[in-house]
């Protein structure tokens, strides 16, 4: 017997729901989107607060299990379906993926995240300040991807999949990857990955026609 859809409550051009619908794709699990209405409140109403009382998507009910923080369900997803493949078991491996979680949260998401949603969705950030904070962290990535193929070592985890969306899409909130040719390479070995899905594309930034 078929095991149930995971249940996906998400936004197209959210990078955080992206990384799950990734995750997904790449353990072949199956999967059913359901799209929130963000422009129109959808993620505000009383429905959708019962899955997440913080009012944001990604949201998974997975026969029953109802998980919201898309780092926290790939933490979820790799333990329970990923073999180890996607979160090692041994501590320092643990911990190198840990590293680039919390990047994601931070680095990641005041920097070409918030540049993004100045474009894409009007936000009020400083583009200056998230333009340039994209840019110191590109340069430390750009480093450490000399060295190693994937962000924690040589085989790809749940940390690149946290981090792909919101630096592929980086161009659109006007943050050129160009001087960075290492992680080019690496966004190439994800979108190489069997069962990689991209992000829908938002001609913003430099990606406008």
């Amino acid at each position: 017997m078929s095991r149930p859809a995971i249940k996906l409550y998400r936004h197209p051009l959210s990078g955080h729901a992206h990384r799950v619908e990734l995750l997904l794709s790449l353990l072949d699990l199956p999967t059913e989107l359901v799209s929130v209405d963000l422009a129109n409140g959808a993620h505000k109403h009383a429905d959708f607060l019962a899955l997440n009382p913080f009012g944001q998507v990604p949201v998974i009910d997975d026969a029953g299990t109802v998980l919201s923080d898309s780092n926290a369900i790939l933490v979820y997803l790799a333990k329970r379906y990923g073999n180890g493949r996607w979160l090692p078991e041994d501590p320092l491996a643990a911990a190198r993926v840990q590293r680039w979680l919390s990047v994601a949260a931070g680095q990641v998401a005041y920097g070409p995240a918030a540049a993004r949603l100045i474009t894409v969705f009007g936000a009020s950030f400083n583009a200056e300040e998230v333009i340039n904070r994209a840019h110191g962290l590109f340069t430390v990535m750009e480093g450490e991807l000399s060295a190693v193929p994937f962000l924690a070592g040589a085989a790809p985890t749940i940390a690149d999949v946290a981090n792909y969306a919101y630096i592929a899409h980086a161009p659109e909130g006007n943050v050129s990857l160009q001087a960075y040719p290492n992680v080019r390479a690496w966004l190439a070995r994800i979108e190489a990955l069997p069962g990689f899905v991209p992000m829908q594309r938002t001609a913003a930034g430099l990606q406008a026609a």
